[in-house]
C-alpha cells in the first residue's frame, strides 16, 4: 500500500469520527466523509470492503482508543477523585472548544437504531465496557471493592455522557460541572468510608 493510500484511509476514518461527534451516526455518510477528509471517491471501497458500516466501525474504534487515552493519562494522578476531576476537565475543554458541537462519537452510534449493522452498537458497548473497566481499575487500587468499583465506573461514564449530551442542548457547561461535584462529592465519601482510608482533601 502506497503512502498516499495509507494517509485517504486514515484521514477518512479520522473524518468520521469528527462527523460522528458534531452530526451523528445517521448524518456521516460516505459522501460526507469524502467531502470532509479529501480522499478520492476510489478508495472507499478499497481501503473499506465493508462500505459505510465498516468505516463507522473503526471510527468507533479510533475514538474509543482516543478517550480510552483521556482516561488513563487523568488515572495518572495518586488521588482517584482528582482523576475523576480531571477526566470531567478534559471533557468540559472539548465542549468549550468546539464550542459545544462536539459531543461523543460513541454515543452517536449507540443511541441510533442500526437494524441493517447491529455490530456498530456491538462496537459502542464494548468502548463503554472498555472506559468502564478503566475507571473500575483505578478504584480497585485504592481499595474499594470489584462490584463497587464497577457500579462505579459505569456510573461515572454515565453522568459524564449524559452532561455532555445537556451541555450541548444547553450551550452551557453548567451541566457537565454540575455533575462533576456530585461525583467529586460522591467519592470523597466513598473512599473516606473505606477500611484504612486516609482523611480525603476537600474540593476547593
Amino acid at each position: 500500500m502506497s503512502p498516499r493510500k495509507s494517509d485517504s484511509r486514515d484521514r477518512m476514518i479520522l473524518s468520521a469520527a469528527a462527523l460522528l461527534r458534531e452530526y451523528g451516526a445517521s448524518a456521516t455518510s460516505i459522501d460526507r466523509v469524502l467531502a470532509h477528509s479529501g480522499a478520492p471517491r476510489g478508495s472507499v471501497y478499497h481501503h473499506f470492503p465493508g462500505g459505510r458500516t465498516q468505516l463507522i466501525d473503526e471510527a468507533v474504534a479510533l475514538a474509543g482508543d482516543f478517550i480510552a487515552g483521556m482516561i488513563d493519562a487523568a488515572m495518572q494522578v495518586d488521588d482517584p477523585a482528582e482523576a475523576v476531576d480531571a477526566f470531567f476537565a478534559l471533557w468540559r475543554e472539548r465542549l468549550v472548544e468546539s464550542d459545544f458541537r462536539a459531543g461523543c462519537p460513541i454515543v452517536a452510534v449507540a443511541v441510533e437504531t442500526n437494524d441493517d449493522a447491529p455490530q456498530l452498537a456491538l462496537s459502542a458497548a464494548a468502548v463503554f465496557a472498555r472506559w468502564q473497566e478503566a475507571l473500575a481499575a483505578l478504584f480497585v487500587r485504592h481499595g474499594l471493592t470489584e462490584e463497587r468499583s464497577r457500579r462505579l465506573g459505569a456510573f461515572i461514564i454515565a453522568a459524564v455522557e449524559g452532561a455532555v449530551i445537556m451541555s450541548r442542548a444547553e450551550q452551557s457547561t453548567a451541566p457537565i460541572e454540575a455533575a462533576a461535584a456530585e461525583i467529586h462529592d460522591l467519592l470523597l465519601h466513598t473512599l473516606r468510608d473505606r477500611p484504612g482510608a486516609a482523611e480525603p482533601v476537600p474540593r476547593p
